[in-house]
């Protein structure tokens, strides 16, 4: 029997719906009937599938570590997430190419620097007669003041400084959660199960859209503000982090 029949047939035993497992295991109706029908994909990962079955097995009294076994056994042995995998970028850093000086230009701007000094002291010797005659008259010379205005040229006013982008995300579980982390365009981040009494911290290095499944069930903190809780439990919210207040949707 796979997987997913045994989770089936263990809910069905247990005379639960496919909305009730979500709702006390805060995970998405779609990823249980995905994971009943043998499709991890929405789960987001190996890590976050082990995470799906343990709580689904939890509810509906199936044995959870007989599954995991053999999960592992159809997908590999558990493997460490890196962070390379989550903060991706969506698309590649292009980096200028350094380029070589231009070594015919600057002669030819030294030659015609070299050929307008000649020409100066060539007509300045054409014309030095003329002006030792006029050395004995007096020069005139204009002078200009600048009367005290009395107002000063106002300083420049300092750039604002730019606002922060980075998220840091802080969670204190009261009752058991998932939460989904997307970029503001809809790109998948990262997906965490955390157990009541637990509390978990995320850094993000620019804005993203958090899903939560159990608001009423956790404490929220973002950028060391505290939010508190953001919804009711049962009710999934997701918050717009980063880009200014948290936003709920």
């Amino acid at each position: 029997m796979s997987i997913g029949d045994a989770l089936a047939e263990a809910r069905s035993q247990a005379g639960l719906t496919i909305t009730q497992v979500s709702q006390r295991t805060c995970i998405r109706e779609t990823i249980i009937r995905g994971i009943e029908r043998g499709d991890f994909s929405a789960c987001g990962g190996d890590f976050y599938a082990r995470g799906h079955i343990r709580s689904i097995a939890k509810i509906v009294g199936a044995d959870a570590e007989e599954l995991i076994r053999e999960y592992d056994a159809a997908h590999g042995a558990p493997t460490a997430v890196r962070a390379v995998d989550i903060f991706e970028p969506a698309s590649p850093i292009k980096l200028k190419e350094r380029r070589s000086p231009n070594w015919t230009l600057a002669m030819a701007v030294v030659f015609v620097i070299l050929l307008g000094y000649g020409a100066y002291r060539a007509v300045g010797a054409a014309t030095g007669g003329h002006s030792e005659a006029s050395r004995g008259a007096p020069a005139a010379v204009a002078s200009h003041s600048h009367a005290p205005s009395g107002k000063r040229s106002a300083a420049p006013s300092a750039s604002p400084t730019p606002a922060q982008t980075g998220v840091v995300v802080q969670l204190a579980a009261i009752e058991d959660c998932w939460v989904e982390f997307t970029s503001p365009a809809g790109q998948f981040i990262s997906q965490a199960y955390v157990v009541g009494g637990d509390s978990k911290t995320w850094t993000f290095p620019q804005a993203v859209d958090m899903e939560i499944g159990n608001p009423g069930g956790i404490v929220l903190t973002v950028n060391g503000k505290k939010v508190g809780s953001p919804g009711t439990s049962g009710q999934p919210v997701t918050l717009s982090l980063g880009r200014s207040q948290p936003v709920t949707s």
